[in-house]
């Protein structure tokens, strides 16, 4: 019998509902069988009859239904493709955590073994899933997770969530907003048996109190103090938390585009030592998918006496790669840079030019790393009552602390070779700026406010000076968002 997208549902169903048994019970009731699928039991009944007669179950009547050894590996492989699938959504094509299962409950019956291959080596062979569920191998193997629930784990003592067993959608915007996702750190201090609740230390010292039922789907695993940093750092390797605060580089370009529906203002204030100072505002909107985006930058800048408009950036970025385990994300950007700056008064490079940049990220645990290389030209710039060809290169890289959710503390460094004209003739030197700073914010989602100091401190030819620079950005949305 070929196994359609009834069979793998039924298998599915045993499969999961006999995972949940608790030793020594090993058949699934028919009545939570056709609960499951919503279907009568009567419909179940003669559905599990047709899949005994085909060797995928054993159905012994009035007592239950498990798998066979050959329905076991079938239903083993259609979690495996649902489950890719969810990652692969959550991950690649930004979805929510809390809308891939209907999602994934489709594609697990249209996709090919070969694709969802091709999807788990993307995403760096996962073990779980974005809910924590573990993912079985290509053979059908589940490597084994020792958990707890928060009804059984020790008080006061702090544990990992590794696991949430609900996929209703309310649900686990629940467990996201109270900071409840796989991978946090948590401690149970109470446990009130009158009124049915269990009372949670979470992130920050937050307090939670949640019903019995709810606790009962958030799985834990425990650990010694060893075990804990071993497991904190298998943790990161196999499940990495996601920065809540991105795309917000100062000086060294982060390499993500805005997310479908949303848009970001940006402004910045930049002061040095000679009091030569720069304010931007760049606004940045996706072109229909997050694969492309347009934005433009317009700069006010003061240059000795004179004070005014600068040149304009109008900046296409196209996003090559998108972020996984084991591949970085990469933006390159192509910018038109139109001369409207006062090319005299040293407030512009007065023609037409424009520059590339090449901006790569990626995330190692508590850490983002960024590096950029690229080149700005100005073929027609004016100086000195002439016209010159600059051409300057650059290469940069940062490095991005996550010392709290929302405050990362920034380390960005830059050398431009940089091309001027001096007694008109064009010359060449390099300049090295080294910039510590933070950055920190309100907000987890859209809308959400960025703000940001640096000390950009600026070497050329032995000589230092140093600055200060501001940021501020805020990103909200300008289409509706998924709840």
């Amino acid at each position: 019998m070929l196994p359609s997208s009834t069979v793998e549902n039924y298998l599915k169903a045993i499969y999961l509902g006999v995972g949940a048994l608790t030793p020594p019970d090993r058949l699934l009731p028919m009545g939570q069988l056709a609960g499951a699928l919503g279907v009568a039991p009567g419909t179940a009944t003669t559905m599990v009859k047709t899949l005994a007669e085909s060797g995928l179950v054993e159905y012994e009547p009035y007592a239950g239904v498990a798998l066979t050894g050959a329905g076991e590996k079938l239903a083993a492989l259609v979690v495996r493709r649902h489950r890719v699938v969810e990652l692969f959504l959550v991950r690649v094509m930004g979805y929510r955590w809390d809308e891939v299962h209907d999602e994934a409950e489709q594609l697990e019956h249209a996709v090919s073994e070969r694709l969802i291959d091709r999807m788990d080596e993307m995403l760096g062979r996962p073990e779980v899933d974005p809910h924590g569920d573990p993912i079985p191998d290509p053979a059908g193997v589940v490597k084994p997770q020792p958990a707890q629930t928060l009804l059984t784990c020790p008080l006061h003592k702090q544990v990992t969530i590794t696991r949430v067993i609900d996929q209703d959608r309310s649900f686990l915007r629940f467990i996201e907003n109270h900071h409840l996702k796989p991978g946090e750190a948590i401690e149970v201090e109470e446990r009130d048996a009158v009124s049915d609740s269990v009372r949670v230390r979470a992130r920050n010292d937050e307090r939670i109190t949640i019903g019995t039922r709810a606790a009962s789907k958030v799985l834990v695993q425990v650990a010694s103090t060893v075990m804990l940093v071993l497991s904190m750092a298998a943790s990161a390797a196999a499940q990495v938390q996601p920065f809540q605060i991105v795309d917000n580089s100062f000086l060294v370009e982060e390499a993500f585009n805005q997310e479908p529906g949303i848009f970001q203002n940006i402004l910045t204030a930049r002061r040095d030592e000679d009091d030569e100072w720069q304010m931007t505002f760049t606004q940045e909107w996706p072109l229909f998918t997050q694969t492309h985006q347009l934005s433009f930058t317009a700069a006010v800048q003061g240059v000795s006496d004179a004070y005014g408009f600068g040149d304009l950036y109008i900046n296409y970025r196209w996003q090559a790669l998108a972020e996984t385990e084991t591949v970085p994300a990469f933006s390159p950007r192509l910018s038109l840079i139109l001369g409207t700056g006062n090319a005299s008064k040293g407030l512009g490079a007065g023609g037409n030019g424009w520059q590339v940049n090449l901006p790569v990220s990626k995330q190692f645990g508590d850490a983002y790393l960024h590096w950029n290389a690229g080149f700005t030209h100005n073929p027609n710039a004016e100086s000195d009552n002439g016209e010159y060809n600059l051409f300057t290169p650059h290469v940069a890289m940062s490095c991005i602390w996550r010392l709290r959710p929302m405050f990362n503390l920034m380390l960005e460094s830059v050398v431009e070779f940089e091309q001027f004209v001096e007694s008109a003739e064009t010359r060449r030197e390099a300049v090295f700026t080294l910039s510590p700073g933070f950055r920190t914010g309100w907000g987890t989602a859209v809308p959400q406010t960025i703000v940001g100091v640096a000390i950009p401190i600026r070497t050329t030819e032995g000589r230092s000076s140093a600055g200060v620079f501001g940021y501020f950005s805020y990103e909200l949305a300008f289409t509706p968002q998924q709840p």
